[in-house]
């Protein structure tokens, strides 16, 4: 037991390393930061989802509300200069990017879910790594978007509110450098 205590305290600072390293990459434009949405509790959408009605669909509890301020304060902790925030047009994507108050929101439908057949994924995931490999990289890049689009690019399935730092340019595996859980 005290090995495995003793090992965990040795690597511990290793991974504070590791995130720091992220970090330093996607402030350089040399990563981009991929988040599921914030807490929502649910799976999925109500019968009756409307793009444009956000009563038809899962939203953020209190908790998501909260986890997408976290992000905001731990964005603007890392960066102070401007960044390049993208998001799904469902209503929980959109919410969590504005909440985290760090720039004007764009939405991009390719990281639209496509859940429950609401999409194409092999077609938007082709679309996400285009748009990864030639986006602008004035800025650092933040991505709000839905488990299934994450886990299709990645192959991880986060947990609602996680955040992945990706390497750019993509490689195939795509080399993730952290994962950030807001909690």
């Amino acid at each position: 037991m005290n090995r495995t205590i003793l090992l965990f305290c040795l690597l511990m600072p290793l991974a504070t390393v590791a995130d720091e390293a992220a970090w330093a990459a996607w402030r350089a434009g040399e990563a981009a930061l991929l988040m599921r949405h914030a807490l929502a509790p649910g799976t999925g959408d109500p019968a009756g989802f409307v793009l444009e009605d956000c009563s038809t669909q899962r939203n953020l509890n209190a908790r998501g509300k909260q986890q997408a301020r976290d992000w905001g304060q731990l964005l603007a902790k890392q960066h102070s200069g401007s960044v390049q925030l993208f998001s799904s047009q469902w209503c929980r994507c959109l919410e969590t990017a504005e909440l985290m108050a760090i720039a004007e929101v764009q939405p991009l439908p390719i990281i639209n879910s496509f859940f429950a057949g609401r999409g194409d994924g092999p077609t938007q995931t082709q679309a996400l790594r285009h748009f990864l490999q030639t986006a602008p990289q004035q800025s650092p890049i933040v991505l709000i978007t839905h488990q299934v689009n994450i886990t299709a690019l990645t192959g991880i399935s986060p947990a609602s509110g996680e955040g992945i730092l990706l390497s750019l340019p993509l490689t195939e595996p795509v080399q993730v450098l952290a994962r950030i859980r807001m909690d």
